[in-house]
């Protein structure tokens, strides 16, 4: 039920802190979370303080890989578990400056001069942290200029290397995987390699890896000779790897400051270890959540910044909270189906989009909203007489907000002082801090993702079975087989839809014949006959 403007400013002071030592002030007066129903939860949430407390002191949190979570170590290596990972922590942060510094003056260098151009090639959380970072803070005086491989499309990378070409002879390359068997980084690798040795270009001249010590990838680095490895450890997991050489590294290359980013991490654990509700604003984030979507993730989370540089925070919160929530058994092993979908996009923008349904259609959300005080650096010219474009994005903004609480729309609000370094590095360990809690109100492994290893099995089969038809139709070149035909032929049987897609797209680029039919099932694919060989 809607309060009158007294009872909800009345609110608004019991349910809205500042958090002064960051800069950073939460708002839940617009959610359903109250005094009593905090009170409810803290058998919970002194729980979730101490799990919290055993992981950061070197605790097996991920018992499916035998393994410690220690991403928060990247931010306070004295908290370590041992001084072996101290000075691991320490020496890779000194490396990373100097070689930093070596690519900036021009004493490591590309063929062709000094190297002005950076790519990353990467996959979830070895792209989606630095891709956010490089979009926020990104200016016009960035040492290097910063490009993306982050998905094995053809076209996609075709397009990025067509930018790159005229200044490919002075473009650092970074390779990150932590297995170091990643196809889609693997795939990216090899695309760039073939386009600068098309070019004249000795690829490991210009490439750099970071991975896992011992990787396929590392040797492989070692092997040829590449500028430089930096090392990846299991301990730290790819969605929370912004603070390692994942993330630290395209930072510091580009000209971003680490050292800020890094102190705005780690402010902000010192701040979110407070084993204390109220001071805590991580804990406040997971119990709003907790109440909203009724411990089961029932509201999905739609994520609206009120600026531009923010926008792909949704995008890369949706890996953070979803591959970490997103569990089909708890740690009893009982089935549960856990996790809160993520999307978004930013202010003003979302107002012409899906605000509509927001408001109106079904109430199936929550919207955390996130604003900015600085508008720009500098003054603001006034659009009209007494306001400014920052005036209009604020008004929108609350404006919005005030619309989706008429009727009965739940929303938490952020307040930052300024996108910069700082402020880049306090969202993304409060984030990952609450993501923390709340797996453990909910009692989920927010540290293991088995539907994504279930995905990458399922896709190496499909793959298999490609192999299983080139061979089958080499074999029998000069005949024609249905998908059914085809399926019996390799041992398959099961498997005709799946060779019928396949046959579909090899068709399509020339690798496979096919002769229509009148449905799928009458379809026919066979050996190219203008080939006159075998299709590897």
């Amino acid at each position: 039920m809607n309060l009158s403007p007294a009872q909800l400013w009345n609110r608004f002071q019991q349910f809205h802190t500042d958090f002064p030592t960051l800069g950073l002030s939460l708002d839940l007066s617009r959610t359903c979370v109250d005094h009593p129903a905090i009170h409810s939860l803290q058998p919970l949430i002194q729980k979730a303080f101490s799990a919290m407390a055993e992981l950061e002191s070197g605790s097996i949190a991920n018992p499916d890989e035998n393994r410690m979570v220690g991403h928060y170590w990247l931010r306070q290596p004295e908290l370590a578990p041992s001084s072996d990972i101290k000075n691991c922590i320490n020496e890779l942060k000194t490396t990373i400056i100097q070689f930093t510094k070596d690519i900036h003056a021009g004493i490591i260098t590309a063929p062709a001069g000094s190297f002005t151009h950076l790519l990353l090639i990467g996959i979830g959380g070895s792209a989606l942290g630095p891709q956010f970072v490089n979009q926020a803070l990104r200016s016009g005086s960035d040492r290097m200029e910063v490009s993306f491989f982050d998905n094995t499309d053809p076209d996609g990378m075709d397009w990025v290397l067509s930018r790159l070409q005229p200044v490919l002879s002075r473009t650092l390359v970074v390779v990150i995987s932590k297995s170091g068997s990643t196809k889609e980084t693997r795939n990216g690798m090899i695309e760039t390699k073939h386009a600068m040795e098309m070019a004249g270009l000795d690829f490991s001249k210009q490439a750099v890896a970071v991975t896992g010590v011992e990787s396929e990838l590392d040797q492989l680095a070692r092997a040829d000779g590449w500028i430089a490895r930096f090392p990846m450890w299991d301990w730290v997991g790819g969605r929370t790897s912004l603070t390692s050489a994942v993330g630290l590294l395209p930072m510091a290359l580009q000209g971003i400051d680490i050292q800020s980013f890094m102190q705005g991490s780690r402010d902000t654990d010192t701040v979110t270890r407070a084993p204390n509700y109220t001071a805590n604003p991580a804990m406040q984030l997971a119990v709003a959540w907790y109440l909203i979507g009724e411990g089961c993730g029932k509201k999905d989370m739609v994520l609206l910044p009120y600026k531009d540089r923010l926008e792909l925070f949704s995008k890369y919160l949706q890996q953070l909270i979803m591959e970490s929530l997103g569990k089909e058994l708890d740690l009893a092993g009982n089935k549960v189906h856990q996790g809160i979908a993520v999307y978004g996009n930013k202010g003003a923008t979302d107002q012409h989009a899906y605000i509509q349904q927001l408001r109106d259609g079904l109430n199936n959300f929550f919207v955390t909203f996130i604003e900015v005080l600085q508008d720009r650096k500098g003054e603001s010219i006034e659009i009209d007489p007494g306001f400014t474009s920052g005036d209009y994005l604020q008004g929108f903004f609350l404006g919005t907000r005030e619309a989706l609480y008429q009727n009965g729309r739940q929303s938490i609000t952020l307040t930052i002082p300024a996108v910069n370094a700082y402020t880049i590095g306090m969202l993304i360990a409060l984030y990952e801090r609450a993501v923390g809690f709340y797996a453990q109100l909910i009692q989920v492994n927010a540290y293991h993702q088995p539907g994504v290893e279930g995905g990458k099995k399922a896709a190496g089969k499909v793959l298999e079975i490609q192999r299983r038809i080139f061979e089958f139709l080499n074999a029998n070149a000069g005949r024609d087989f249905t998908p059914e035909e085809i399926a019996r032929g390799i041992g398959a049987p099961d498997h005709a839809e799946t060779i019928f897609k396949l046959g579909e797209r090899l068709s399509f680029s020339g690798r496979l014949g096919k002769i229509d039919g009148p449905g799928a099932a009458q379809i026919k694919f066979h050996q190219p006959k203008a080939a006159g060989a075998k299709v590897p």
